[in-house]
């Protein structure tokens, strides 16, 4: 890994951004468990030996030695824990389902919140670079050869670009008659009328201009599409905040289901990561990844010549919103010590009380989490084991972007 310049910056800038992702969650579960009255004893970053804590009311707050996630102690988490007789009342088993749930939920909730803000602040501050709706060149014919970067032929027809008279620098403006968001739904439109007449209102040296196009007629992946002749701009382009927030919640959504998608087939990427880390084939980059290897790709977007300042600081944004979205549905996955392990615990409670109320009996005990311990410690292990798995493969075969 570069560790040099602009890689050891994005390592540092990846670091910090997953300590602040880890204190979001766990802020999660403080706050809703303040909210509730539940007694919090602790929230820490890290593991290991205190390094610098401070006392707040009955709360430490701190950091620990090892930067490899974080926690918030809420008392009362198993029915075991001993507690002072006048504070009983506010164990986290005591309190009703739907409370434990949401204190439970909390941490993953604010993973996706801060997703989502973070796709806000990349499309509305920072922009994409995007094809733009300005010409840059008209190709002066229609080629029909699929070889790429096919050249003209003597026996290749004019575009309907040149035919037309549209000159570079034209900004197309609406289609007939119709703005489009983004050039993309315009290119949707200009495919859909292969030989069939178009009315384009375009913007040349400040004056509004409309141009009657019929768009040439092409064979790609065995379709007959429309085509003008033309090589749009490419630039940053910074949307509307109310855009923004428009489409970031639909990235958002896309994020939320990739990632339950990737959980789903987790299991099946596992031997093609151990051929790769004991073999010799190389990483996909589709495939698994660890923290090490995502710091990594953060290293090399850093340093990559090949990118402009704005592009390398959207390609981090866009890493850490996906972070924080797949980790934020991981946490969700109903088995222990997940938070998802306990909310399914707590639905079980619920259940029970349910039953037992409908039988006019009293309300049974709560579950004893730690009965669940080697539940607990064989999905610890599995954890751990591919984690380790992950950290090989990340440090002896990782993934190059920049090839």
């Amino acid at each position: 890994m570069n560790f040099s310049g602009l890689g050891f910056i994005g390592v540092i800038a990846f670091i910090v951004a997953l300590l602040f992702s880890v204190m979001v969650h766990e802020a999660g579960h403080y706050l809703t468990a303040k909210h509730f009255h539940m007694k919090v004893t602790e929230f820490f970053l890290g593991f290991g030996k205190r390094i610098w804590s401070f006392q707040r009311g009955e709360t430490e707050f701190g950091i620990k030695a090892i930067p490899a996630g974080g926690y918030c102690r809420i008392s009362g988490m198993s029915v075991n824990e001993e507690m002072a007789e006048d504070e009983k009342h506010r164990a986290f088993y005591i309190a009703s389902i739907p409370k434990r749930l949401i204190v439970l939920g909390a941490g993953s909730f604010l993973h996706f919140v801060l997703g989502f803000l973070i796709l806000i602040v990349l499309l509305a501050g920072v922009g994409l670079t995007s094809v733009t709706n300005q010409i840059g060149e008209v190709v002066p014919c229609l080629i029909t050869s699929t070889v790429p970067d096919a050249e003209c032929q003597p026996t290749d027809k004019p575009s309907a670009a040149k035919l037309a008279g549209l000159q570079a620098g034209d900004k197309i403006i609406a289609i007939d008659g119709k703005e489009y968001a983004n050039w993309f739904d315009s290119v949707t439109k200009i495919r859909a009328s292969a030989d069939k007449e178009i009315t384009l209102r375009i913007l040349r040296n400040g004056q509004n201009l409309e141009i009657s196009i019929t768009p040439g007629a092409r064979i790609f992946d065995g379709k007959e599409i429309g085509v003008l002749g033309i090589i749009n701009t490419v630039a940053n382009q910074k949307q509307g905040l109310i855009t923004a927030i428009s489409n970031s919640t639909k990235l958002t959504k896309d994020l939320l289901v990739n990632s339950v998608s990737s959980l789903f087939a987790l299991p099946t990427k596992i031997p093609a990561l151990v051929r790769q880390t004991f073999g010799q084939e190389e990483r996909d980059p589709q495939g698994l990844v660890g923290v090490v290897g995502v710091a990594r790709v953060s290293a090399q977007t850093a340093s990559s010549e090949s990118l402009a300042n704005l592009e390398k600081i959207a390609t981090f944004l866009l890493i850490i919103a996906s972070l924080n979205i797949f980790v934020g549905v991981f946490n969700l996955l109903p088995l222990l010590p997940l938070d998802g392990g306990h909310m399914a615990v707590a639905i079980v409670d619920g259940v029970r009380r349910m039953k037992a109320k409908r039988q006019n009996q009293s309300a049974p005990a709560p579950v004893d989490v730690e009965r669940l311990l080697p539940i607990t410690l064989a999905v610890f292990a599995v954890l751990a084991v591919l984690s380790l798995l992950l950290l090989t493969a990340d440090i002896f075969n990782p993934i190059n972007i920049n090839q």
